[in-house]
């Protein structure tokens, strides 16, 4: 059911070779790019009518309008189940305890007497935010994406989500509520390149944004590949992961659970155990077989995600040798199932998220901790972040010098400039003062040019 590398006995290889001994997912965004670049022209040319023929032609229905109607959204959220409602509040709540946290406020830094250097953070106009709608309903994502955006004080907040041929061509009921929410009533029944690109582009329904976030399938990662540039992006998400590092203390009953977990998004998702306990490895692969026979989405998810060349038991010499190895990994999602999880967490250097000790399984991680869901995939972990507050936010620097300030340190820039040869960058400064008047400063002379 799943398979198995031992890389015990010898000294781990560095880098890029322990990297390629490690299994991922195949996910080539470069050859998706020739097929969503003739959408994206289109929908730049024809604008919604574009957007609503390709979402006929990929979602299988025709809407009238791109734009979700108000009183839809209010509808949903009307008709929503209470207790669905009751864990959305939940999360809505718990998000927003922790991105409120990741506020910036402006600092201003005196460099020299009569000189300072502000930075203050000013938040995009507008974003456009992708929520998916195939093999499953994330009205979760919602809350990720729009809670930070909201925090970091955004105005224009627009929702993408593909439309529904069981819904009469609108996006899900349930993510139409989370919306409603969150007082977002901005909503548009667009899903794949076509939904990037009408953000990208703007349309006769929906003005441009500045940023787009959120992830999507192969194609969505394509298309804000091609459009990255015009907009920002926050990632190109694959598919999704889960990796466990745990030793002889962990429970092969939870780790099972949480791989199939990760395995039922999607079969090309990613479950990897890495451990140094030849036993737990054994219990694991015993106790998938009746975990995976009661859950759901056995044959069109969770048997492929777990069998595919991406998910694997990957067996250490020890707890040591496992961080290296999820070091390389890089998981979007890393749980720490050890002895000392916590002391262990703490050497981790790469992950989208780290999940510590038994009781904070990747789940929780995806509902209602508090923590964002969206997050770095195939190894960006090693240089990206996941989405936050910060995703939307620009920090500009405001420079502020006095006359003597500029004076005091023009002979600096002046031989700066002319290492670099580009004596008009001197001369900017020295034809601010009159012939002389340098002398005063550092004791030397700059005649005027």
């Amino acid at each position: 059911m799943i398979s198995r590398i031992d890389l015990r006995g010898d000294a781990l290889p560095e880098g890029g070779a322990l990297r390629d001994l490690l299994p991922r997912a195949e996910f080539d965004v470069e050859a998706a790019l020739e097929t969503v670049r003739p959408i994206c022209e289109d929908v730049r040319h024809r604008g919604s009518a574009a957007v609503i023929e390709w979402g006929e032609k990929f979602d299988g229905v025709r809407i009238e309008s791109v734009r979700v109607p108000a009183e839809a959204i209010s509808r949903a959220l009307q008709e929503l189940d209470p207790a669905v409602r009751a864990a959305l509040e939940e999360s809505i709540r718990r998000a927003r305890l922790v991105h409120r946290e990741q506020r910036r406020t402006t600092h201003t830094t005196q460099v020299v007497p009569g000189g300072t250097v502000t930075e203050k953070w000013v938040p995009v106009e507008r974003v456009g935010l992708y929520v998916p709608g195939g093999r499953s309903v994330y009205p979760s994502s919602v809350v990720m994406n729009v809670v930070p955006a909201q925090e970091a004080g955004v105005e224009g907040v627009a929702v993408a989500s593909p439309p529904q041929k069981e819904f009469g061509g609108l996006p899900h009921p349930t993510i139409l509520a989370a919306c409603a929410l969150l007082g977002v009533d901005e909503v548009y029944a667009a899903g794949g390149a076509q939904a990037v690109a009408m953000f990208a582009y703007g349309t006769e329904d929906c003005p441009p944004v500045n940023l787009v976030t959120g992830p999507g399938n192969i194609y969505v990662a394509a298309a804000k590949r091609l459009l990255k540039g015009r907009i920002g992006i926050d990632a190109e998400a694959g598919p999704t992961e889960i990796a466990i590092l745990a030793d002889a203390t962990a429970d092969p009953v939870h780790v099972a659970a949480d791989l199939i977990s990760q395995a039922e998004h999607d079969p090309m998702a990613a479950a990897v155990l890495v451990t140094d306990s030849e036993e737990l490895a054994a219990a694991t692969e015993a106790e998938l077989v009746p975990q995976v026979a009661a859950t759901k989405h056995i044959k069109d998810r969770v048997e492929p995600a777990l069998a595919g060349r991406q998910s694997a038991i990957v067996l250490v010499s020890s707890i040591a040798d496992g961080l290296k190895v999820v070091d390389a990994y890089g998981a979007e999602h890393l749980e720490i199932q050890t002895a000392d999880a916590a002391a262990v967490a703490d050497r981790v250097r790469n992950a989208g998220a780290i999940f510590v000790g038994p009781w904070s399984p990747v789940s929780l991680g995806d509902y209602c901790a508090g923590s964002n869901h969206v997050l770095p995939t195939g190894g960006c972990a090693c240089h990206s972040s996941g989405l936050s507050v910060q995703s939307f936010l620009r920090g500009i620097h405001i420079v502020d010098y006095s006359r003597d300030a500029l004076a005091e340190v023009t002979h600096h820039v002046v031989t700066l400039a002319e290492a670099e040869d580009l004596p008009a960058h001197g001369a900017a400064l020295k034809a601010r003062f009159a012939e002389g008047e340098l002398d005063e400063h550092r004791g030397w002379k700059v005649p005027r040019q």
